[in-house]
């Protein structure tokens, strides 16, 4: 019996090391879903990033070419590696832990981000970059990725979250989108375009929480409030739930999101065929639109939130993505100043747009005149982008982001919306009094 035991025992701790190494294998790219290499010159200086969004590559593809032409005697081949969302932050989180196969540069979604702050971060401290710069900054999104006045990741966006809206289908139901000021007259137009169109109004996402979290944060709530504590229970929130409940089952102006969230090919392909006539997500998914709804190139404007009450937020700075340089690069100076490069100056800002159609961090570039030339954005959406963010710059809460939003992330994606919105089995309040005790005890 004994030697069985130990039988067992000596099997479990060999599958155990088996899936370690098969995640240490992950974690080393051979599972990238797309690599791109950037720079060709022999003697470049090599380095790895990871991203879960393959537009980023653009990006850093971008700021490659830039960087060779202005620094020849310190060039760089930047080898990008797209992985899946889940995925790649595991298996990064993976590699730090074990001190092994880390990338030089990596990109870390802002619900995910404390995972990498716990204890001591095995993140480099870019501090040397931010704080001269600081102050140019909309610097709410530098406290998202730092801990103890050290910055380890550098901000993407502002992510100011607006309602997009096809105007043809709009316009079919009779519906002036500039006269939609607050979320009951949404409703009220959603009942038109259900009545007079094919399409719906809007979508509900049940395994994406974006839209919930601007919704709330526009109304002053959010997960946790300035301590820290869970507040996900409160009742501004569990009225929002109501209300995103309500337009699918009660008022049937929307219907749950295809593919369950709003990156999903699923999703895109409905909106090409027209099925729904608006999302509320932040001004960075312009460019899912360029690149995944081609049909709908022209046919999109984009106008402030809803406001919940007359004179109330009409945004909300929604996502985010920190990227980082990892205490495993073997050239950390160097990997620092190229990011810094990236996503600090004003050209990389400026590039943010220009590249990747998302509104720069760096407000000090939103006025310039490189951001008025045009481009696919403009063309796609026209060219009233920036007035729509200089409105609503200053009705853009801060979110508290704590060690246990993604346990809030988990819960509402995988139980919270899927209870209330999917099988109904569940009154938002019984959801969200669940979910805030799961994330308490835990």
């Amino acid at each position: 019996m004994v030697k069985r035991s130990l039988l067992l025992m000596l099997m479990g701790l060999m599958a155990l090391i088996m899936i370690a190494c098969n995640n240490n294998s992950a974690s080393s790219g051979e599972e990238a879903e797309e690599t791109v290499v950037i720079g060709d010159d022999e003697d470049a200086t090599e380095l790895k990033f990871w991203t879960f969004v393959e537009l980023h590559t653009d990006l850093f593809k971008d700021s490659v070419e830039r960087w060779n032409k202005e620094f020849p005697d310190k060039k760089i081949k930047l080898v990008a590696e797209t992985y899946p969302y889940d995925n790649m932050h595991n298996n990064l989180l993976l590699a730090l832990q074990s001190g092994k196969g880390a990338p030089d540069i990596a990109d870390i979604e802002i619900s995910r981000f404390p995972n990498y702050l716990q204890g001591e971060p095995q993140l480099e401290k870019m501090n040397d970059y931010v704080e001269p710069v600081k102050d140019k900054f909309v610097e709410s999104r530098f406290d998202i990725y730092a801990k103890e006045g050290n910055y380890y990741g550098i901000p993407t966006h502002v992510g100011a979250t607006v309602m997009y809206y096809n105007t043809e289908i709009m316009e079919a139901a009779g519906v002036d989108i500039d006269a939609i000021k607050t979320w009951d007259d949404y409703v009220e137009a959603g009942k038109k375009v259900v009545a007079n169109t094919d399409a719906a109004m809007t979508t509900v996402e049940t395994e994406g929480f974006n839209t919930f979290w601007s919704m709330i944060s526009q109304q002053g709530s959010d997960f946790f409030d300035e301590n820290g504590e869970v507040i996900v229970d409160n009742e501004t929130n569990i009225k929002t739930l109501q209300f995103l409940n309500d337009m699918v089952h009660k008022d049937k102006i929307a219907e749950m999101t295809p593919g369950g969230e709003s990156h999903a090919e699923e999703y895109y392909k409905y909106m090409n065929e027209g099925g729904a006539a608006s999302i509320a997500m932040p001004m960075w998914y312009m460019g899912r639109f360029t690149d995944y709804m081609e049909n709908l190139k022209g046919k999109i404007a984009i106008r402030p939130l809803p406001a919940w009450e007359e004179g109330g937020n009409r945004s909300a700075g929604m996502g985010g993505t920190g990227t980082v340089v990892t205490n495993q690069s073997e050239h950390a100076e160097l990997a620092k100043e190229f990011l810094a490069y990236t996503k600090l100056s004003e050209e990389g800002n400026i590039a943010l747009w220009k590249v990747l159609g998302f509104d720069p961090p760096r407000w000090d570039v939103w006025e310039s005149p490189a951001m008025k030339e045009d481009n696919k954005f403009y063309q796609y959406f026209g060219t009233n982008i920036f007035d729509v963010l200089l409105d609503i710059k200053d009705e853009i809460n801060a979110v508290n982001v704590t060690a246990k939003t993604p346990l809030v992330q988990q819960q509402f994606t995988t139980n919270v919306f899927n209870n209330v919105i999917r099988q109904q089995s569940q009154t938002p309040e019984e959801a969200l009094k669940q979910a805030a005790e799961e994330i308490r005890n835990n």
